[in-house]
């Protein structure tokens, strides 16, 4: 078997199990009661707080336990969107996750208008037209960290420039989902800024992550109950995701050629698919370019649809994605694409190959093969 659907999902590693089990058969007390095995547990817990705090050059205290990524994203939009005194306008970028796009238009609920930034052909931001966007009626601008559909990765320093100079009270919302540990960023000098990121994008399990909230910046509870997570987040803590979350963080960071390693299979595939399929284009930033992220590879493959290739693929175990697995049922193009200006015939035939610490270079030329000899068979069927 071959894997390289990591951007939907990663396997979690041997380490992050036997953490997980540690957790569930030792750890299993409540971290909110009075006994001495409950503050073990809780210590534990603020452990991982710190961890995750240290990556991005901030205090403890600003990092909060959630169920994963969509949760953060939704904590974040819509925690914000509530706690503001006045309504105001809310930017997004024609490319965001669908858990970060519903949640702005969502915010219009609390009186806010969600506005879309458009992007170039590669993905990313125009910071021209985001420029002329900017002014002190905008509370939020929310634009990730690296496109989860193409690897494209954002000018998040230019974009915190242009909202300082000119929505100073505005916050800048960062889905790092894709991003984090895999592009490099520090929050330090974010002063008004929020940050999502999933554990199970990590190598660490599901239904874990955390949202990063800087000192000052107001974001009212999506969850009631009993105050954990500083009342920002109720309901007792999934110890053992949280556990298991920073063993795989800890994994992440001991792994030193982890990067160059990610981009090395990244350029070996693209030159043998386009080597094998000169029809192949590539979907977002140059190959070469420091604002393409190392572990996704994005590629069009012309009159054959996605959903029929990566069929074709899996028949020799081979797995890959069309895009984003929260639209992989969709019969749509992705919208992220069309946003950049695909066609909607290209769209419809664009693979996402995206690498994680277990793949190996050697999978490279299997897979550029499969790739090869179905794209021949099948273009020969292409619709008219």
């Amino acid at each position: 078997m071959i894997y390289f659907d990591n951007s939907a999902t990663t396997q979690p590693t041997d380490g992050v199990i036997s953490a997980m089990q540690r957790a569930l058969r030792d750890g299993f007390f409540n971290p909110s009661a009075a006994y001495s095995p409950a503050l073990n547990v809780e210590n534990e817990l603020n452990e991982v707080r710190r961890l995750i705090a240290s990556t991005l050059s901030v205090k403890a205290e600003r990092v909060i336990f959630t169920s994963g990524g969509t949760e953060s994203d939704n904590l974040a939009v819509l925690g914000i969107s509530r706690a503001a005194r006045k309504p105001g306008r809310i930017l997004y970028s024609a490319v965001e996750h669908p858990a970060v796009k519903a949640a702005c238009k969502d915010a219009e609920f609390f009186s806010h208008k969600a506005e879309q930034i458009p992007v170039d052909s590669a993905g990313m931001v125009d910071l021209t037209a985001l420029e002329k966007m900017l002014d002190e009626s905008v509370l939020l601008i929310c634009v990730m960290q690296v496109n989860n559909e193409t690897g494209t990765v954002q000018p998040i320093d230019e974009i915190e420039k242009l909202r300082s100079r000119l929505s100073p009270e505005a916050v800048l919302h960062i889905d790092g989902v894709q991003g984090y540990l895999r592009s490099p960023i520090s929050l330090k000098a974010f002063p008004r800024a929020s940050y999502a990121l999933s554990s199970h994008k990590l190598h660490g399990p599901k239904g874990e992550g955390a949202l990063v909230i800087a000192e000052g910046v107001r974001c009212a509870p999506r969850q009631v109950g009993g105050g954990q997570e500083k009342d920002r987040r109720s309901g007792t803590e999934n110890t053992s995701g949280i556990i298991g979350m920073g063993e795989a963080i800890k994994e992440m960071l001991a792994d030193a050629g982890m990067h160059s390693r990610l981009l090395g299979i990244k350029k070996r595939l693209f030159e043998l698919i386009s080597s094998g399929v000169p029809e192949a284009r590539l979907n977002g930033e140059d190959i070469e370019s420091p604002a393409a992220a190392p572990h996704i590879l994005n590629i069009a493959f012309p009159s054959v649809r996605s959903e029929t290739l990566l069929h074709a693929l899996e028949g020799e175990e081979i797995y890959v994605s069309m895009g984003s697995a929260c639209s992989a049922h969709a019969r749509k193009p992705s919208e992220t694409l069309v946003a950049m200006g695909l066609s909607a015939e290209m769209a419809s035939s664009s693979i996402r190959f995206s690498f994680g610490r277990l793949n190996t270079i050697d999978e490279c030329e299997i897979t550029a093969d499969a790739v090869k000899r179905n794209y021949e068979l099948l273009k020969r069927y292409q619709r008219r």
